[in-house]
């Protein structure tokens, strides 16, 4: 089976899902461009076509993207579109790993390198009811296909359990998105992200509410259904299979449900959500599920499950 990852690179401990090239810490930006697939550069062409005389004509206003190292087309897009490159976004990392306390832990290529991305862990961490840890992580992802925006995302990763949460609330702290029709600015998008810091305690805050809200089996049951209500009928079935498993974890059986944060709380409850996400929903592969669980339709169930879970505190 075909993987979505191309190369990956991690430092400390292995990541949640459990791919990648391991790093001794604390590597220079270098080193991670290498071990990472990284280490390349994003082309650009113009577009022709082949007329019904059998002539090249040209494409106007649009362009196709390719790889540096291998040649290989990733994309057409419009001839304004502006290009992030692999290394820039390793590169974004590097004064706030060596001087802002964050640590690069993972970083890598997906779907042939039409989407590229690192990880670094803040140094932001809280502690819920004295036992269950969570830690702050930065995302920086771009994709060359039309399907993400450069996005800079604060992230959340319980450790008992790997799960990860964006740190996005109603406000829209914790993200900053730069769409490719404008370049992309480091310098300016750190600032708006020390703008939104505080997000992190807003959102600890709303975590440690979640963990003193206690939920009954019926309201579980709700909660699930109401997640699952748009989809299709179409989808009934798997549908059925996914709310099972969600209480099933939540009623005990997911990683750190009996923690009193957990433990038939709305915390607990939204957990169940992102375990699911994490590393139980039906998937092509491992790199499928990390592909969705970031940016696509897991990433998408795990912020309604957040927003579910703040109206039960409201």
């Amino acid at each position: 089976m075909a993987h979505l990852i191309e190369t990956m690179a991690y430092a400390n401990a292995t990541p949640w899902h459990g791919l990648g090239n391991r790093l001794s810490p604390n590597q220079p930006i270098e080193v991670w461009a290498q071990q990472a697939g990284m280490d390349w550069n994003i082309r650009q062409s113009p577009v022709y076509f082949h007329s019904r005389e059998k002539t090249s004509v040209l494409y106007p206003d649009h362009k196709v993207l390719f790889r540096s190292d291998t040649e290989q087309p990733l994309s057409v897009v419009s001839s304004r579109y502006q290009v992030v490159q692999p290394r820039e976004i390793l590169e974004f990392y590097r004064d706030i790993t060596e001087a802002g306390g964050f640590t690069l832990e993972t970083a890598g290529v997906l779907k042939g390198g039409r989407k590229v991305w690192a990880l670094a862990k803040t140094n932001q961490s809280a502690t819920l009811k004295r036992k269950d840890v969570v830690n702050g992580y930065l995302l920086l992802a771009t994709a060359c296909d039309g399907t993400l925006a450069t996005t800079a995302q604060f992230t959340s990763v319980r450790v008992v359990c790997n799960n990860t949460l964006a740190v996005a609330l109603a406000n829209g702290a914790g993200a900053v998105k730069v769409p490719h029709s404008t370049s992309f600015n480091p310098q300016a998008v750190k600032k708006q992200l020390d703008i939104s810091v505080s997000g992190w305690d807003s959102f600890i805050y709303r975590m440690k509410t979640l963990s003193e809200r206690k939920v009954t089996h019926q309201e579980a049951q709700h909660y699930v259904q109401d997640l699952f209500a748009e989809m299709t009928s179409s989808a009934a079935l798997p549908n059925d299979r996914a709310m099972k498993k969600i209480l099933d974890l939540f009623q005990g059986n997911g990683r750190g449900a009996e923690l009193a944060s957990a433990k038939g709380t709305a915390y607990g409850l939204l957990n169940a959500v992102t375990e699911f996400v994490d590393h139980e929903r039906r998937t092509r592969s491992t790199d499928h599920r990390l592909d969705s669980a970031w940016f696509g339709a897991g990433a998408t169930l795990k912020q309604k499950s957040l927003d579910q879970a703040l109206l039960l505190v409201r």
